[in-house]
This record gives structure tokens, sequence and C-alpha cells, in this order.
């Protein structure tokens, strides 16, 4: 592990970005170039002691999943993040199937959609990236970790996760996940990650099992949801899908649903999500 110049190349990097390239409120006072410490710590999932050590050169060997988020929180391309995992020790992720590596382009996009929620996800709907809109409307997005890492998963195996729509959905929904993920399971046949998740599903959920057995088969595309918000209410939404550049990733975006009140309520998400961003930066 290069200390030094790994933290070289962390101040260098997030002194080039402005709280502008990464949708973070200015606040007032601010007496370095860039973003600050605390800014970077933020958006990358860390605690702004950690982050600080890293900078400081006596940090700890960074595991890959803290490597992960700086690189999406610092706006890396695939080579600055080759360079951050080389730099701390450990092997760059390849660049070949899923690659889980959200580019600078990418995450651009997702802080100029600042009225609309937003997200990256896998194929296997892994939640890679999003926006503070996305985070609003969701009630807030936890650091998800083994299997709970897909929204497939979640769905079928933890009861939290459907409270988030309306109930009358649960059956469409489920049927519309199981299609995407056999769709997704024959194109990437034999891959552990995928062949992972399928075998557990069927061996854990009798609902999945059942659906499963139906053999509908659909790729991602547009959709409806109602999400159930604890302080707005329903929320019904267009959902949209886009292909990338990147085979496996797709950026999803939610638009309000015409004839409903969803553009109104995008707006009061959009003041929470602000709010909230704000009191975490300043705290």
């Amino acid at each position: 592990m290069e200390r030094d110049q790994l933290a070289d190349f962390l101040r260098r990097r997030r002194e080039l970005l402005t709280p502008a390239d990464v949708g973070v409120a200015p606040g007032v006072r601010r007496r370095t170039p860039g973003l600050r410490r605390d800014e970077v710590a933020l958006l990358a999932g860390m605690s702004t002691d950690y982050y600080t050590r890293l900078e400081q050169g006596r940090g700890p060997h960074p595991s890959t999943q803290i490597l992960s988020s700086l690189a999406r929180a610092l706006r890396f391309d695939d080579d600055e993040r080759d360079h951050l995992y080389i730099l701390a020790g450990q092997a760059p992720p390849t660049r070949i199937g899923a690659d889980k590596h959200v580019g600078p382009g990418l995450m651009h996009l997702l802080t100029k959609l600042d009225d609309t929620p937003a997200f990256v996800v896998t194929d296997l709907g892994e939640i890679l990236a999003y926006n503070t809109m996305f985070d609003a409307l969701s009630g807030g997005v936890p650091e998800y970790a083994g299997m709970d890492r897909y929204m497939v998963w979640r769905f079928f195996m933890d009861p939290n996760a459907r409270r988030g729509f309306v109930e009358d959905d649960w059956d469409r929904m489920a049927h519309k996940h199981v299609a995407d993920l056999r769709a997704v399971a024959a194109r990437r046949a034999g891959d552990p990650e995928a062949t992972t998740l399928v075998s557990r599903l069927r061996a854990e959920s009798e609902e999945f099992e059942s659906v499963w057995s139906e053999h509908r088969v659909a790729f991602k595309a547009s959709a409806i949801k109602r999400f159930v918000h604890a302080d707005v209410g329903v929320v019904a939404v267009h959902c949209e899908t886009l292909a990338t550049q990147k085979e496996g990733q797709h950026l999803i975006v939610y638009s309000p649903l015409p004839g409903t009140d969803a553009r109104e309520k995008f707006d009061l998400l959009r003041v929470i999500g602000t709010q909230t961003m704000r009191a975490t930066v300043e705290n």
C-alpha cells in the first residue's frame, strides 16, 4: 500500500471537484478549493475521521468496498478507479462482465437530475448509485450487504421492503421481478452471481419458487410504480429503464405519473431531500 501516494491522489482529486459537481449545497465560508473532507466522506458513506486519516497517510488498508465508494464519490473514470485500487494495494476490479463501477458521466447526470428520482442499477438489481431525490422517495437508502444488495432478494425475503409500495401492486411487482431475473439469468448462464441469487431465492422463498415455475420472461422496460412515503403518502411514478454504455448497468428514472398529484409530491420530496443533505453535511 502506497500510503503517501494514495493520500496525495485523494487530496488532489478532491480539490478538483466543486459542490455543484456532486449536488452538494455550497454553504458559506469555504476555506479550501474543491470539496471538503466531510463532503467526500458523506458521499462515500464513511466517517469523516476515516477519510481524513486516509488523506493524511495514516489510515488502515481500505477494503474494496471503501475503494469502490470513494471512486464513485470522487467521480473517477475507469483508469482513475484502477489507479486508486493499486495505490491501496488491491487488485483493480475486472472490466469485463458485470462492471459495478459507475463512471463520472453517469454520476454527473444523476447530480443534474435534481428534480427527478434516478439511480444506476446492475442487471441483477444491485443499486450502484443514486441521487438525492431517489433517496428522499425511498425514505433513505441503507448500505446493504450480502444478498440484501439485490432488490429482488429484499422484495421476497424482507417484509419491510414491500411496505414501501401499495399492497394491491405486490403481486404484479413479484411477477415483474421474477420475469426480469429469469431473462438476466439466461443471458448470464453459468455466471456465479446470477446462479447463486436464483438458487437461494428458489430454496428460501416459496412465493418466488411458485412464480419462477410459471417461466415468464421479460427484460427491464417501462412500468408504473406506486410508492408509499411516510411524509407525502402515495406517489405514482412512471419508471423508465435506460441503457448505458456498460453492459449490465441501467439508468432508472422515475417521472411523475400524469393525472396524479405526483409532481407536487416530487416538489415536497425535493425540499425534504435538500434539507436532509444540508443538515448531514453541516453536522
